[in-house]
C-alpha cells in the first residue's frame, strides 16, 4: 500500500455533489474526501485483506454463540430486559446486512491486525460503494481495478433477505439531523428498491407504538425496519421497552445479536477464545495486565471518543468524549501505517456474509475520529 498523487478536475466538488455526496468538506472547510491522492495496492494485498475479513467474520460468529451460550451479557453492559430478545434473534437467524472491520497494517510485524468491528451502524458505505468507484472511473476509466463489489453485493443481499421479510414494506430509519446518516440510509434504501423491495422512510423520533405494534406516521404497522441508529442508544429509548412485546415481532435490521459484535468487549472475548491469533491484538477487560504499550477504549465509544493511548505506561495521545462509564478494554498498541500525509487504517466490509470492499481512513494523529479523511484506492 502506497500513496500516489494525481491532478484533480477543477470541478471535482461539483461532480461529487451531483452524485449526492454533500459532505465531502466539513463546516470548517476541512476536507473529508481526498480527491488528489489515493492508495495504490496490489492484488496480493487485496487478497490478504479478503482472507483476513472472512476469517474474522467466522470467528466473530463463533464468539457471539459463546457469549449467548454462556450468558456473558454483563461483560457487555447489556440490560437484562433485552437478553431473551437477543437470544431469540440469534436462534431465529434474523436477517443481517453488513458490517465493517477496521484493520491496521502493523508496520513492525508486517501483519494485518483488527482494531474493532463496526457491526451495527457502520457509515462511509456510500463513499465506499459509489463515490470511490465513480472517482476511479473518472480518472482511470477501465485501466485499473478496485477492491469494491459493495454496490452489487448490497443489491444481492437485499434480494436474499426479501423472502424473510414479514410484511410488504421495509421501513428505513435514522435521526433527522445528520446528512451523513441520511445519505448512507438512502443509499441502502435505494439498493433495497433495486432488489424489488417496497420501502418507506421514517425518522427515529416518528416511530409510534399503538399498544401492540410499532407504527409509522400513517399508522401502518412496522413489520420490518432497517435502522441506522445504534442498539446501545435504542435500548435506552422509552419505546424500546416495547420491542420484546411487539405482537408483530418486527424484524429489526441490524438484528439484536449485533449488540454483541458492535461492543468493544467482543475484542477481549475474541482474544480469550483465540489467544495469540495473528489477526488479533492482545486485549483484556479494564486492565492492561502487564502490557506497557496499549490503548484504553470504552466499550461503547464511537468515532474515536474517549480513547487513550499509552507507550511505556505513559499517555501519548487521548481524545475527549462522553463515554467510559460502561467500562473499558485495554488493547495492545498497534503500529499504524504512516505516509507523509498521515496515519491510516483500513475498513473492510462484510455484506451478506461476504468480504466485498475496502476503505482507507487517514488522520494527522494516531486516533481515528469522525474528522479522519477518506482516501480512495485502486489495485494496480
Amino acid at each position: 500500500m502506497k500513496i500516489k498523487y494525481l491532478t484533480v478536475d477543477v470541478n471535482w466538488q461539483h461532480r461529487l455533489e451531483q452524485n449526492g455526496f454533500g459532505y465531502h468538506t466539513d463546516d470548517e472547510n476541512t476536507p473529508y474526501w481526498v480527491e488528489n491522492y489515493y492508495y495504490s495496492i496490489n492484488e496480493a494485498f487485496a487478497d490478504e485483506v479478503y482472507t483476513a475479513t472472512a476469517d474474522l467474520w467466522t470467528m466473530c460468529l463463533e464468539a457471539v454463540d459463546h457469549v449467548i451460550s454462556n450468558k456473558l451479557y454483563d461483560q457487555f453492559q447489556i440490560p437484562v430486559y433485552i437478553h431473551q430478545y437477543i437470544e431469540d434473534s440469534w436462534e431465529n437467524d434474523v436477517p443481517s446486512i453488513y458490517g465493517r472491520f477496521d484493520f491496521v497494517f502493523d508496520e513492525q510485524k508486517k501483519q494485518l491486525k483488527v482494531l474493532e468491528f463496526n457491526a451495527d451502524t457502520p457509515t462511509s458505505l456510500y463513499e465506499t460503494g459509489v463515490v470511490q468507484w465513480q472517482w476511479m472511473q473518472n480518472y482511470f476509466k477501465d485501466s485499473v481495478d478496485q477492491f469494491n463489489s459493495v454496490h452489487d453485493r448490497l443489491i444481492e443481499s437485499w434480494q436474499e433477505i426479501k423472502p424473510y421479510l414479514k410484511g410488504d414494506t421495509l421501513h428505513f430509519s435514522c435521526v433527522r439531523e445528520s446528512l451523513e446518516d441520511l445519505t448512507n440510509l438512502e443509499y441502502l434504501r435505494d439498493c433495497a428498491m433495486q432488489a424489488g423491495i417496497n420501502t418507506k422512510l421514517i425518522y427515529i423520533d416518528d416511530i409510534g407504538w399503538n399498544g401492540d405494534t410499532f407504527t409509522d406516521l400513517e399508522e401502518e404497522v412496522i413489520t420490518d425496519i432497517f435502522k441506522l441508529y445504534p442498539w446501545e442508544w435504542l435500548i435506552y429509548e422509552p419505546f424500546a421497552l416495547h420491542i420484546p412485546n411487539d405482537t408483530a415481532k418486527a424484524n429489526w435490521i441490524e438484528p439484536a445479536w449485533k449488540m454483541i459484535l458492535s461492543n468493544k468487549a467482543i475484542m477481549a472475548v475474541l482474544w480469550k477464545l483465540y489467544p495469540n491469533h495473528p489477526l488479533l491484538l492482545e486485549t483484556y477487560f479494564d486492565e492492561p495486565k502487564g502490557m506497557s504499550d496499549y490503548v484504553k477504549k470504552p466499550l461503547l465509544s464511537r468515532e474515536g471518543a474517549n480513547v487513550t493511548m499509552y507507550k511505556n505506561n505513559q499517555i501519548i495521545e487521548a481524545s475527549a468524549g462522553e463515554y467510559g462509564e460502561e467500562g473499558y478494554i485495554c488493547q495492545e498498541l498497534a503500529h499504524l501505517h504512516k505516509e507523509e500525509t498521515g496515519y491510516s487504517i483500513i475498513g473492510s466490509w462484510v455484506i451478506g456474509q461476504e468480504p466485498c470492499g475496502i476503505t482507507f481512513r487517514e488522520s494527522d494523529k494516531l486516533i481515528t475520529t469522525d474528522k479522519s479523511r477518506f482516501i480512495p484506492h485502486i489495485i494496480e
